[in-house]
């Protein structure tokens, strides 16, 4: 009797195996515990306060003439969208984070950048330390001189009456152009940093080759440039717009949100309605519809961002 052996494919290559999932021991609590007092740090100063302020938002909390809030639902949120004032405010902020951040800094930016890479060493140190120098002024200090530049008897006018111009009370007539001008002032010098180093990313024999088959200066920006800086593009796109919906010590300095309201955004109606009508609720719910609004721009960004992967 024969016996026959077991058959095996040995002349066969050996089939992909399935990869193994990690396991996962004491080993990776370990690893774990340095990040702890992060995590509670943030949980404890981030989180926890947002979380209250979503409470409160929900509430008719006040800061005086009441003993303890109640609960209102949406009723803040359903009465900011039927007051004038509110969107009078959303509209303001719109103008104000278009014409300061998406044109004025970002424009201004990327001409300031693109020139400096030309110009000469003594041109480039002057030009910006006098931009830098704009940027990191405190806010308030900034609005006092943007405040004294624009005024009736300040320097604008000073200048137009030394060159026959008329003359006009800036920040009465045209006060959101005002502060958006002083925003572009003071926050252009970020934008310019960031598309300084962008720049100096870009090869230049693709520069050179494109000079050498006869491409002028507005056809390399628009054609090899832009393509090369667009995340740059983007990603400062959404720092300075994140950082423009929240300004508010620039306009307060310069116009308190007048006159009538012509320059108050949403940061200003929110203190008037939070500390000066004393309606805190009220005021927080427009805070979290800020927020909202700051979340809008930030997911269209990255997802501009991604498609251009």
């Amino acid at each position: 009797m024969t016996t026959t052996a077991p058959h095996t494919d040995l002349g066969k290559a050996p089939g992909p195996m399935a990869p193994r999932r990690p396991r996962r021991g004491p080993g990776a609590l370990v690893r774990a515990l340095p990040l702890t007092p992060a995590v509670v740090l943030l949980l404890l100063f981030l989180a926890g306060p947002i979380a209250y302020c979503v409470y409160i938002a929900f509430t008719d909390l006040q800061l005086t003439g009441q003993a303890r809030e109640s609960f209102v639902g949406f009723e803040n949120f359903t009465r900011a969208f039927g007051d004038e004032a509110f969107l009078n405010a959303v509209w303001l902020t719109l103008v104000f984070t278009v014409l300061s951040s998406l044109l004025g800094q970002n424009t201004l930016g990327l001409a300031l950048a693109a020139l400096m890479r030309r110009a000469s060493k003594p041109v480039r140190t002057l030009t910006g330390g006098i931009v830098i120098t704009a940027w990191v002024l405190p806010e308030v200090v900034a609005g006092f001189l943007l405040y004294a530049f624009f005024r009736r008897e300040g320097t604008l006018n000073a200048i137009l009456d030394w060159l026959r111009l008329p003359s006009q009370n800036w920040l009465f007539t045209l006060p959101i152009l005002a502060v958006s001008f002083a925003n572009v002032w003071r926050g252009t010098a970020f934008s310019m940093l960031v598309y300084s180093a962008a720049l100096k990313e870009i090869p230049q024999e693709i520069t050179e080759a494109a000079e050498v088959d006869g491409a002028g200066g507005w056809r390399r920006m628009w054609h090899i440039t832009l393509p090369m800086i667009r995340r740059s593009i983007g990603t400062n796109l959404m720092l300075n717009t994140l950082q423009t919906l929240s300004v508010f010590g620039l306009i307060w300095v310069m116009t308190r949100g007048g006159p009538g309201g012509k320059s108050q955004t949403l940061p200003l109606f929110m203190y008037e309605q939070a500390f000066q009508n004393s309606l805190i609720g009220y005021g927080t719910a427009v805070a979290l519809l800020l927020l909202l609004v700051g979340s809008l721009f930030s997911l269209v960004y990255l997802r501009l961002l991604r498609t251009e992967v």
